[in-house]
């Protein structure tokens, strides 16, 4: 069984407790317009295309089969619509201004990566986060990591945005020890309009992991001009205090880190605004413990 991986990030501090290895699997139900993996976005490998890199030198032309590449008066244009995503143009580009992003890793593989780590899992109580994309859109590759996870005496932590399948959830449950759970937005509407999806499945899905006391945090994008509304802040504390399986929520500042990787995949309509102030955000963290007691901290 192999999974699309776009990235491990070992000796990662910010993805559960201890020290850990991210695995971001590619492929994602929704598309929020802040998104800072955007290379998450599609389950398909990507030619992620630099341009200030490029110096002409026409390689990528020469072994492209479908034509994607071509020079016209020492520009390079690259056309998307032609690509496949084989990445022989990326293995040919001496100044990576070509980068392949997507590959196919066996379990075994990703497995021999993560235990390079193992003593400092021991140590400092980590172990491996499988985040995305959405690593549950790939289920049955992320329920046999978490399976060999359990077996190596790991322990593991799923990132999701909710909108999956539930008997896939259900299942990963079983092997995972806590899961990172989005609130992006409050309403259908808004849910609608800054995601790209409904909000009423997650929602589903998070009562499903209330019922079998599953470990959860609550993460909570913050972005101005979007979703930093009362209204918003009112249901981030309002659903905290419902479900007694959220045991901390997690405020999350925009950044702009997605802005430029969606540039270089072509990828258009993308949130661009100023962050907001820490002071502010740990403001509404007050206001979010004040209602519902639960912890609340910037991320």
């Amino acid at each position: 069984m192999t999974g699309s991986i776009f990235h491990l990030q070992r000796f990662s501090l910010f993805d559960g407790p201890g020290v850990r290895t991210v695995v971001f699997l590619k492929g994602c139900p929704l598309q929020c317009v802040w998104c800072h993996n955007p290379e998450g976005f599609s389950a398909a490998p990507q030619i992620m295309y630099d341009a200030a890199r490029c110096i002409g030198c026409g390689d990528c032309a020469g072994v492209c089969k479908n034509g994607a590449h071509a020079f016209t008066q020492g520009v390079h244009v690259y056309d998307r619509s032609l690509c496949t995503g084989c990445g022989t143009c990326a293995a040919v580009c001496c100044t990576q201004a070509l980068s392949l992003v997507g590959r196919q890793l066996s379990v075994e593989e990703v497995m021999a990566e993560v235990m390079k780590d193992a003593p400092l899992y021991r140590e400092s109580g980590g172990g491996v986060t499988l985040s995305g994309g959405e690593p549950l859109l790939q289920a049955d590759f992320a329920i046999a990591l978490l399976k060999e996870c359990k077996k190596q005496g790991l322990t593991s932590c799923v990132e999701t945005c909710g909108m999956v399948d539930t008997d896939k959830l259900m299942q990963a449950a079983r092997f995972t020890d806590l899961f990172y759970f989005d609130y992006k937005a409050t309403g259908e509407e808004m849910h609608r309009k800054l995601c790209g999806g409904p909000q009423t499945p997650v929602l589903e899905n998070l009562a499903r992991l209330e019922a079998i006391q599953a470990r959860v945090v609550l993460r909570c994008p913050m972005v101005p001009g979007a979703n930093l509304c009362p209204e918003h802040i009112l249901g981030i504390a309002e659903t905290a205090g419902k479900y007694t399986c959220i045991h901390e929520v997690q405020l999350e500042p925009f950044h702009r880190l997605g802005l430029g990787k969606a540039g270089k995949l072509g990828i258009e309509g993308m949130y661009d605004t100023a962050p907001p102030a820490r002071a502010e955000i740990e403001h509404y963290c007050e206001k979010i413990t004040g209602i519902c007691g639960k912890r609340c901290i910037v991320s």
